[in-house]
C-alpha cells in the first residue's frame, strides 16, 4: 500500500495527476530509497481490420505493486518481504519533468549518494526549463 500525507492512496484519487516521487523505508534498518513512478502508460494495440495506424490505449501501470528500479531494493523485497517496507509518495506530479525534477532535488537534498543510509546508488535526469514552470514555488519555499 501507497501512503500520503498519512493516509492510503488508491487509484480512485490519481485524478489528473501523471505520477509520483516516492520514498520507500526499510523498517528493518530505515534505510531508504527514493525515485519516481508514473500512473499510466500508453499500449500500443494492433491496427483493427483494414486500417494502417496502430491504435494506443492508456492503462493503469504497476504502480500499486512496485517497489522501485533498484535491483538492491527488489532483492530485499523478496528476502524480507513487502510488509517490512513502508511506501510513501511525496509530490505527485502534473508533467513528467516534474516528476524528474523533483526525484532529482530530493536525492540531492537529502543527500541520497553521499549518505549510506540510501539505496540510490544513481542521480540523472534531464529536464527542460519549460517542464518545471508549475514548481516556482519550490523556491519560494526555499528562499523563505
Amino acid at each position: 500500500m501507497w501512503h500520503y500525507k498519512g493516509e492510503e492512496f488508491t487509484s480512485e484519487m490519481i485524478g489528473d495527476y501523471i505520477g509520483f516521487v516516492y520514498i520507500i523505508t526499510d523498517g528493518s534498518n530505515d534505510r531508504k530509497y527514493i525515485g519516481k513512478k508514473i500512473f499510466k502508460s500508453k499500449r500500443k494495440l494492433p491496427p483493427l481490420k483494414g486500417k494502417t495506424r496502430k491504435r494506443t490505449k492508456i492503462v493503469e501501470s504497476d504502480w500499486m505493486k512496485y517497489y522501485g528500479s533498484s535491483e538492491e531494493v527488489k532483492l530485499m523485497v523478496e528476502e524480507k518481504g513487502a510488509d517490512n517496507f513502508y511506501r510513501e509518495i511525496i509530490h505527485l506530479c502534473n508533467k513528467k519533468g516534474e516528476m524528474g525534477y523533483l526525484e532529482l532535488y530530493e536525492q540531492i537534498t537529502r543527500h541520497a549518494l553521499l549518505d549510506d543510509s540510501y539505496y540510490n546508488g544513481i542521480c540523472q535526469a534531464k529536464i527542460h526549463r519549460s517542464h518545471v514552470k508549475g514548481l516556482k514555488w519550490l523556491m519560494d519555499k526555499n528562499n523563505s
